[in-house]
């Protein structure tokens, strides 16, 4: 049955991702993601169903509009197998657990997030809003049909001491961590406190040495400036990753404490 779940999960990324695709390009444009159908950016043409299968269309157009043999970008492939693996992660990580649906929401919202932000240094309420009401939702869906009603204290406690904390940084340092943060600080404070305060930290930690590493590397080869903003809630979606599914291991040392 895990083996199911997981292809099932994998498949359900696949066309979740090609969703993602159009809310990364069309949000922070100020569209609709719901109309017009979508359309070669280049001549218009709106893209046929054939046309419109996750990453196999785009290996048989070899990444060309079909119209016009305009490029079209890499990420489209990239987005849909990177939601086909977080799924298919997601689900090896929890199986049949409630709060599986949850943590699938999260990281097909982190993903898209994590794009827009490394392309427009922007975090988009219209996403991190939407985000947060459905997590809330669906741990405490998974809350009530499970009894875990501990879980989900934890992570209420924690998603209001991550906003507090971050809105402080906020005002301390406006420049350093953008206000887009602060929303999502409540979406990642309960999404790790369900599975303990532990991955709080372990998450925040995580998503601090990312950013000065990968920053520093980027300094380092003149890519980037020293004072140049950093897409930071990039670095916050990766650090939750990481806390979510390599968690158990690297904090089995401290489960005695």
């Amino acid at each position: 049955m895990t083996a199911i779940l997981i292809g099932s999960c994998a498949a359900l990324g696949l066309v979740v991702g090609s969703f993602l695709n159009v809310v990364i390009y069309r949000v922070p444009r100020q569209k609709s993601v719901v109309s017009p159908r979508s359309a070669c950016p280049n001549c218009h043409v709106p893209i046929a169903a054939r046309d419109n299968i996750p990453v196999a269309s785009w290996l048989l157009l070899k990444g060309r509009c079909r119209s016009c043999q305009a490029p079209i970008s890499v990420r489209y492939p990239l987005v849909e197998l990177a939601t086909a693996g977080l799924f298919a992660g997601t689900a090896a990580r929890f199986g049949e657990d409630w709060a599986l649906p949850a943590y699938l929401v999260l990281f097909a919202g982190l993903l898209t997030l994590a794009c827009i932000d490394l392309e427009r240094l922007v975090l988009p309420k219209r996403i991190v809003n939407p985000l947060l009401g459905l997590v809330t939702a669906l741990l405490l869906l998974a809350a009530a049909m499970t009894g875990r009603w501990n879980h989900f204290l934890v992570g209420g406690l924690c998603a209001m001491g991550w906003f507090i904390a971050f809105l402080a940084l906020n005002a301390v340092s406006p420049r350093a961590l953008g206000f887009g943060d602060v929303r999502l600080a409540p979406v990642l404070g309960l999404a790790l406190g369900w599975l303990g305060p532990r991955y709080v930290l372990l998450g925040f930690f995580a998503a601090n040495l990312c950013g000065a590493v990968i920053g520093m590397a980027l300094i380092a080869a003149k890519r980037m400036s020293r004072r140049q903003q950093i897409p930071f809630g990039a670095f916050l979606a990766l650090g939750t990753a990481l806390a979510v599914f390599a968690g158990p291991e690297l904090l089995r040392p401290f489960h005695r404490f």
